[in-house]
């Protein structure tokens, strides 16, 4: 799987707002204390904006804010309001793909790897990255000395 720039800095900037206690944290902030480029997190905030997963507020006491509490946004939520859906083949879901002869058990496993990214990425939340307790499954497979090695 590739993770975007886009989708990293997202979810960084929503884990900061998560762990800011509702308090507004303007942009520039957001950026400077993650070190990502305040132009483009502005615009990926008011992609946010738009998906319901952030509010902006103007004025001197001003920024952005989660829309809903971080235990309701899933990492899952964050990508697919990003970078579309979670698993594509050939930019088409992996239930429309047919395969033929040796091929045709293909289409099982990118079924196979949509279901294992939705086993992380739905069922851990901004709140569970921004408190550091993972969900267990999460924590198991990030424990697999293997899991750790280049390929």
């Amino acid at each position: 799987m590739h993770i975007s720039a886009k989708a990293d800095y997202a979810v960084r900037a929503l884990v900061a707002l998560a762990a800011s206690d509702g308090q507004p944290v303007a942009g520039a902030a957001l950026a400077s204390a993650q070190g990502l480029p305040a132009k483009f997190l502005e615009a990926i905030l008011a992609e946010l904006r738009r998906a319901g997963m952030v509010v902006s507020q103007r004025g001197a006491e001003g920024g952005y804010r989660l829309a809903r509490p971080a235990a309701s946004i899933s990492l899952a939520e964050v990508f697919r309001a990003i970078d579309g859906p979670l698993a594509e083949v050939r930019g088409a879901r992996p239930e429309t793909t047919a395969y033929e002869g040796p091929n045709a058990r293909l289409q099982d496993v990118w079924i196979a790897v949509r279901a294992s990214l939705r086993s992380v990425l739905e069922r851990t939340t901004l709140a569970d990255v921004a408190s550091g307790q993972l969900p267990a499954n999460v924590r198991r497979l990030a424990a697999d000395p293997d899991a750790w090695r280049s390929r």
